[in-house]
């Protein structure tokens, strides 16, 4: 079996695009999973994710509630764990 024939009938993936805005410039833009980074915490307190603004490259970080933990991990965005150290 060749490697053509073993992808045959598989469709191409079609990347996430997540919308998002600036606070610094007010900018709105679209971005890949790729270019945000979810931190997930004990607390909602301590889980967000981030961003580089495109426009301004200022850093964003914006809290995430568990809908928006839901939509980026499942988009593919990478995810750091926090432990609490106590």
């Amino acid at each position: 079996m060749t490697v053509a024939t073993a992808f045959a009938g598989m469709r191409r993936a079609v990347p996430v695009m997540f919308r998002a805005g600036c606070p610094d410039c007010r900018g709105r833009f679209e971005l890949a999973a790729g270019a945000l980074r979810l931190a997930i915490g004990a607390s909602s307190r301590t889980t967000f994710y981030s961003f580089t603004c495109p426009d301004c490259g200022a850093a964003v970080r914006k809290p995430a509630g568990e809908r928006i933990v839901e939509l980026l991990t499942g988009g593919g965005v990478r995810t750091l764990r926090l432990h609490s150290t106590v």
